[in-house]
């Protein structure tokens, strides 16, 4: 009995071990962030400051009129999004762009909590994510309604049905995205708002909303990463804007 008994804690300890080994690996595969992020960073002006609080760097302008709380897309650097927040925030958008464990922000989709609360001065708030972080903003959203006045997919879709909501909804994707499941996309259009506003941005890829190099399937762009990230952000300010 007792023999019995370890090997069945053995093969358990290996199963464990291998289930262990191979989840490390997965998280430690991940899409880093490149010079075009790191110089965003860096590079500051009176108008924009990066304040860094725990796992959440903020954007924060001079003069904001608006929030909007970032969730980086799956298995890639939260820092590779700097460059599209600080344009935001140069548009006047206090921004929030949260780290998330093992880059994925299904891991803790609840990483918004709190973060309005530390700007209680403003009262328009926006939650916005790319890829799977786009998919979790959307969860976190459906079940925050009355904390947020719109939601902003980048190339992503939700899986929730908020619909009936009183959320605005912002969809951006480009036409040369070869990652984001196009039919899934078509599928849960269902699940937003009547009113959602679609802009398809000619050229442009999926991976090139973040500076964290090419991806695995997607497209080819036709369009620079900086020009990729000028649309959405006209597209986004535009949005919040209205």
């Amino acid at each position: 009995m007792k023999k019995r008994t370890r090997i069945i804690l053995s093969v358990c300890l290996t199963v464990l071990f291998v289930f262990g080994v191979g989840g490390y690996a997965y998280v430690s595969d991940y899409y880093h962030a490149d010079e075009t992020a790191l110089e965003a960073m860096a590079y500051l002006t009176d108008s924009v400051q990066a304040e860094q609080d725990g796992d959440v760097i903020w954007f924060v302008p001079k003069d904001p009129t608006a929030g909007l709380i970032f969730y980086p897309g799956g298995k890639v650097e939260y820092t590779a999004y700097a460059p599209l927040l600080r344009a935001c925030a140069e548009q006047g958008i206090l921004c929030a762009l949260v780290q998330m464990p093992g880059n994925l922000a299904v891991l803790d989709a609840n990483a918004a909590d709190g973060l309005q609360q530390k700007h209680p001065e403003i009262t328009t708030w926006y939650i916005a994510g790319h890829s799977l972080g786009g998919a979790m903003a959307a969860g976190y959203a459906a079940a925050h309604e009355k904390d947020f006045d719109g939601l902003i997919l980048l190339a992503a879709y939700s899986t929730k049905d908020i619909s009936q909501t009183t959320l605005r909804v912002l969809s951006v994707y480009g036409s040369e995205d070869g990652v984001m499941n196009r039919e899934s996309y078509e599928k849960n259009r269902a699940n937003l708002p009547a009113d959602t506003t679609e802009v398809v941005l000619d050229g442009g890829c999926h991976a090139q909303f973040g500076s964290y190099g090419p991806q695995d399937g997607d497209g080819i762009p036709t369009i620079s990463g900086e020009e990729q990230v000028r649309q959405t952000v006209e597209a986004i300010a535009a949005f919040v804007g209205q």
